[in-house]
């Protein structure tokens, strides 16, 4: 999976400086591969499959001896744990909730890891975006959450989740920091001069 290159990057970048001239937020942005590699997923699936369904001929058919029927499960669960681990069949076998829940944890680790709760005025903002899981998510302190409900934020990030799916990740940052920008301007603006935290996209491949 390509995550965004260097010109794209600062191009972000560039963007955030534009907002952080004119508000007293200060936005963090996350690109992530994915949340998680999921291994136990492919190993849950091959260990259910190998076990089930020989047993499951088995009975029916009735032309295998306890240590054929063994082997055939231990065959079946090696075959399917190499054939299971590839991505298009892994992403396939992974519940949607859970590949949310591992997203929502990612995202607030790296609110906490990149101090955004340790701004001054408490004006931090993560934009954070899972590609594998499709995944956006926006955090904010309550410096701008006083001033802006949780709900502000559901149009911009359901638009971004539709890019992100289309592969349209640069024009999702984009035009999620600019809608971001739009209502920080207006509701938390900038009355002093200030760069706290690191204005590049942070990537995580």
């Amino acid at each position: 999976m390509a995550l965004l290159n260097e010109s794209e990057q600062r191009q972000v970048a560039a963007a955030i400086n534009a907002v952080e001239r004119e508000t007293d937020a200060e936005l963090v942005t996350v690109l992530a591969a994915r949340a998680d590699d999921y291994t136990y997923i492919p190993l849950l699936w091959a260990s259910v499959l190998a076990l089930l369904v020989p047993g499951a001929l088995n009975y029916f058919g009735g032309w295998l001896s306890a240590q054929e029927l063994l082997l055939v499960q231990w065959l079946s669960f090696a075959g399917l744990s190499l054939l299971l681990r590839t991505p298009a069949l892994t992403s396939r076998l992974i519940p949607r909730a859970v590949r949310h829940w591992r997203a929502a944890n990612m995202a607030r680790r790296q609110f906490l890891e990149h101090n955004l709760h340790h701004t001054t005025g408490a004006t931090g903002m993560l934009i954070f975006v899972s590609e594998a899981e499709h995944y956006v998510e926006i955090l904010v302190d309550r410096g701008i959450s006083a001033h802006l409900p949780d709900e502000t934020w559901q149009a911009i990030v359901a638009t971004f989740t539709q890019q992100v799916k289309q592969g349209q990740t640069l024009q999702g940052f984009l035009g999620c920091i600019e809608a971001c920008g739009a209502q920080l301007k207006q509701h938390v603006p900038a009355t002093h001069q200030r760069n706290e935290l690191p204005n590049h996209l942070v990537v995580l491949s």
